[in-house]
């Protein structure tokens, strides 16, 4: 077997510090739980289990595995340093997680989605809502791990350069659908993108979601191209913010070249505002992704 399989030898020490994050995980996913159904005022076994609310559904999963993301990159970062720190530290950054999640949630319903009551229309079962909401949390999660990773230590310098970075994500989102608006108000008469979503548009809501995850793994290769400064924190966040917006706007670019070399002969556009086309949606939800990943394994 041995002459099969040669595995890499793990320490007794490793396995404690993975059974003390996994522990930590799984509480704090019970919280996340726990505010999910204090927030919205039902629980979520009653709308998941008795009402089958699948939109419901769909939005906690986002949640949670925006929490998941975050957590990815504390986990591990304070092995050697003790028992106690790692978890003071797991427990910490978990925290600000859920906070930062949780308020990236609100910021985004209502500066971003501001014309959509995202509670509201969730707890009618409205799935294309509940998919954006999900990738926006998502979206979040992954511009806001790429931080974490990006600043040195645990410390206080630290935490103030997420949350105050922080801001860039939610800048971003905003910039990113304000920009998909016009588009689709160029191309429909002036119509409303957020009513679309609204009336259930659930092609549209599945481009848009690759749109916002497609830019934040975009975004995310910023902790590649900027110099973490502990003690800059105005020239951490112009830094973030003015690299962030460069890089959205060349998947953008990007984005629309593709579409028109791949779909030749093919009005993308009518396809998904008009006629709903969820297989045409897809596919932009692929190259948006797609084209990040590849983008982000270059600088990476």
């Amino acid at each position: 077997m041995e002459a099969l399989v040669k595995l890499v030898p793990l320490s007794h020490e490793l396995w404690v510090y993975l059974a003390i994050d996994l522990a930590l995980a799984l509480v704090l996913l019970v919280i996340m739980k726990w505010l999910t159904g204090l927030l919205r005022k039902s629980s979520v076994t009653e709308e998941l289990g008795v009402k089958d609310n699948f939109a419901f559904g769909i939005s906690i999963a986002g949640g949670m595995l925006s929490l998941c993301i975050v957590l990815s990159s504390v986990v591990g970062r304070h092995i050697g340093q003790g028992y106690e720190d790692a978890a003071v530290g797991m427990l910490t950054f978990g925290v600000v997680g859920i906070i930062l999640v949780k308020f990236g949630r609100f910021a985004h319903d209502k500066l971003v989605l501001n014309r959509v009551d995202t509670v509201a229309m969730i707890s009618d079962r409205s799935v294309s809502i509940a998919l954006v909401d999900a990738a926006s949390l998502v979206a979040s999660a992954i511009i806001l791990r790429s931080m974490m990773l990006w600043v040195d230590g645990s410390n206080m310098n630290a935490i103030i350069a997420i949350c105050t970075g922080f801001t860039v994500v939610l800048t971003i989102l905003l910039v990113m659908t304000r920009l998909y608006e016009a588009r689709f108000a160029r191309y429909n008469q002036n119509d409303s993108f957020q009513g679309a979503l609204e009336k259930g548009q659930l092609a549209l809501a599945i481009e848009h979601a690759g749109n916002l995850l497609g830019t934040a793994m975009m975004v995310s290769v910023a902790k590649n191209l900027i110099e973490y400064n502990p003690d800059g924190y105005v020239s951490n966040v112009t830094g973030w913010l003015i690299v962030s917006v460069c890089l959205a706007i060349a998947l953008h670019l990007i984005i629309m070249v593709s579409k028109k070399v791949i779909l030749f002969g093919m009005n993308y556009r009518q396809e998904v505002d008009q006629q709903h086309n969820v297989g045409v949606a897809c596919l932009g939800l692929t190259l948006s992704i797609g084209i990040a990943m590849i983008v982000n394994g270059v600088l990476s």
